[in-house]
């Protein structure tokens, strides 16, 4: 199998590891993976891909390219496309991958991240605050409408100020981006590597809370875990000051 997700590449890996020939340059977790890289979700090497001789692809279909992945499938190689767009999807999806990959479709870091939000699963419950949550700079870009992290945020009763967008990462000017009203803003740490000395500063009357982008925007086994470290940076924000998550925990 190859995978062309990072976060489905971890998932894959904590299951049943020897599933993987290969992964994207970008698939960090689990460090110890050691299996052929393919370039990037946006740019994999199709030519290696197919030398690898896989029996499945596993992409996302926001992640990865249309053109890449027909490529693959009109050279013969079957493409498992996950579709996620809120934490419940998540869950269905990365079970229904498991189990069409042969692995058990509910390991047990998946029981544990069912359980660490099975609260808020069935409704979102409602929003004590307002955000702006900036995913890139030069140009400015922000979590528009319909996002897995905006879903995510929402679950934490943090309302995305731009979920009505029609666009799902809309370019908005930082002078505009301080004018929403919003409560505060959510800086991750990928896909732009926002920090307390690269970003707050735009945003001099708005609290800022750092988080990891793994917990933000990954959706596999951080999921264990991510609710406890954003619950703890979005709290420290709101008590004053720059909240950070813990970026590099365990899941």
């Amino acid at each position: 199998m190859v995978s062309l997700v990072p976060s489905l590449t971890e998932a894959v890996a904590r299951t049943a590891p020897g599933l993987l020939v290969g992964a994207t340059d970008w698939c960090a977790h689990p460090a110890t993976l050691e299996v052929a890289r393919v370039r990037g979700t946006k740019n994999p090497d199709i030519d290696r891909v197919l030398a690898l001789r896989p029996d499945l692809v596993v992409a996302n279909f926001e992640e990865n390219r249309d053109a890449d992945i027909e490529t693959l499938r009109g050279s013969g190689v079957p493409v498992w496309v996950t579709v996620i767009r809120t934490l419940p999807e998540a869950l269905a999806s990365l079970e229904r991958m498991l189990a069409g990959c042969g692995t058990d479709p509910a390991p047990p870091w998946l029981r544990r991240a069912r359980r660490a939000w099975s609260d808020v699963l069935d409704a979102v419950p409602p929003a004590t605050c307002g955000a702006v949550v900036p995913i890139w700079r030069r140009p400015w870009m922000v979590l528009g409408g319909g996002t897995f992290a905006g879903d995510v945020l929402a679950r934490l009763g943090v309302a995305n100020v731009y979920a009505d967008s029609r666009e799902r990462y809309p370019r908005i000017p930082p002078a505009r981006l301080n004018e929403t009203g919003a409560d505060l803003v959510v800086l991750p740490d990928e896909p732009y590597p926002f920090s307390s000395s690269d970003g707050p500063e735009s945003f001099p009357e708005l609290p800022a809370a750092l988080v990891s982008g793994r917990d933000l925007t990954w959706y596999g086994p951080s999921l264990a875990g991510a609710r406890q470290r954003l619950a703890r940076a979005l709290a420290a924000c709101a008590a004053g000051g720059s909240g950070a998550a813990g970026v590099g925990e365990g899941p």
